[in-house]
């Protein structure tokens, strides 16, 4: 056995279709951060590896050491189904160059783990001979599905499961599923999200909150403030625009982040219409030192957004997409169950609900300590295994 063998890197792929938002790629580059950190201190193996995802042009991405990005052509959503963002080619086209893409990333990298995020086949399917594959010649790969603890309605998750087809080959390719949340507030399995013939390949991993990388401010925003913010913005217009005109809490300033995705004539009409003492931005560096500084926080629904603010006790007013998905709504519900979150629908919204709500909040703290938090470290301790597992079969085979 020779020195590279004993500290070989463990290599990672997570794959990100990426259309609407940004909520996929950023829950993987969460993990990556994490892997990147954690692995190496806890096997003593380097980590390295890719992300793989479409995001829109300009998205300023927070790569980790030792990882590197592979971007696809982007798609995003239209009138019948996916179509390209910028590239004006067929989608056929579209499609096959992004799964020829695909199958170089692997082939090169090599992976010992591969995460998917959220859709199994990726789009139109174009991960599907590439995984198949894998499996076949090199059955040591780790391929993982990595789901949000909350898929969508019942049936529209059932509906989605039955596109993907033979869940046997679905068995067949990949290992294992990791739900990035905490049963006691929602479990898929008893919602039926997942199908019961997969029960047994569930991982519940924690929301991925705790540990998250966040850099503090260089210029940071004068406090006390309270914030709101709707994720990526393409669909957060309709509370901002609420939320922007609400009296600011005594002694407070407000600051609104619209999200890099909200279109330029939205983000200037909340911007004329804002009340005194609020400033209205398109971003910020880092969304999660922000939140860190503020007294109150008013949020869309969105994965990301949502597990930042419960990795602080800042309280939290969500205001959920409802449509087309439910999944927003059904995560804030399970959160207001579970004593962590507010709750306030859209369409009950007014400013003057907002002003009062704000009023009350910035004299108080959430405690979230009863939930399962801790998703990054569960996945790096599960990582670790592997990596553990990995190095050994490296070392047997040296010998």
């Amino acid at each position: 056995m020779t020195g590279s063998e004993s500290t070989s890197p463990f290599r990672v792929l997570l794959y990100s279709h990426d259309s609407v938002g940004l909520g996929h790629i950023r829950r993987n580059l969460a993990l990556a951060h994490t892997l990147s950190t954690q692995i190496p201190a806890m096997t003593g193996r380097p980590v390295t590896g890719m992300l793989l995802t479409g995001v829109a042009h300009g998205t300023d991405l927070d790569v980790p050491d030792g990882f590197d990005v592979a971007l696809l052509p982007s798609i995003c959503k239209g009138d019948s189904g996916y179509e390209p963002r910028h590239m004006q080619v067929p989608m056929d086209d579209l499609l096959d160059i992004r799964s020829q893409l695909v199958k170089g990333v692997v082939k090169g990298l090599n992976p010992d783990l591969i995460i998917v995020d959220r859709h199994a086949y990726g789009v139109s399917g174009e991960l599907r001979k590439t995984l198949a594959k894998t499996r076949r010649k090199r059955p040591g790969t780790t391929i993982v599905l990595g789901l949000r603890e909350v898929l969508d309605e019942p049936e529209v998750a059932a509906a989605e499961w039955e596109r993907l087809g033979d869940l046997e080959r679905f068995r067949a390719i990949f290992d294992e599923i990791w739900v990035y949340g905490d049963p006691q507030v929602h479990d898929v399995r008893e919602t039926g999200e997942v199908p019961a013939v997969l029960y047994d390949m569930v991982r519940y991993t924690g929301y991925l909150a705790n540990g998250r990388r966040w850099v503090p401010e260089t210029d940071p925003t004068e406090a006390p403030y309270v914030l709101s913010m709707s994720g990526g913005g393409s669909d957060g217009r309709g509370m901002l625009s609420l939320a922007a005109r609400a009296t600011v809490p005594a002694g407070h300033r407000h600051l609104v982040v619209a999200g890099p995705q909200m279109p330029a004539e939205d983000l200037a009409e909340i911007q004329r219409h804002a009340a005194p003492g609020t400033r209205v931005v398109a971003c910020v560096p880092d969304g999660l030192a922000t939140i860190r500084r503020a007294s109150a926080v008013v949020s869309m629904a969105g994965y990301n957004t949502v597990n930042e603010v419960m990795s602080t006790d800042r309280p939290v007013l969500l205001v959920p997409r409802e449509r087309p998905r439910q999944e927003q709504l059904i995560r804030a519900r399970g959160l207001k169950d579970a004593g962590a979150v507010d709750l306030e629908c859209l369409d009950d919204l007014t400013v003057e609900r907002l002003t009062a709500w704000f009023a009350g909040a910035v004299h108080r703290t959430q405690d979230r300590a009863h939930l399962d938090l801790a998703g990054l470290a569960g996945v790096a301790h599960r990582v670790a295994d592997l990596a553990r597992a990995s190095k050994k079969e490296l070392t047997s085979a040296a010998l």
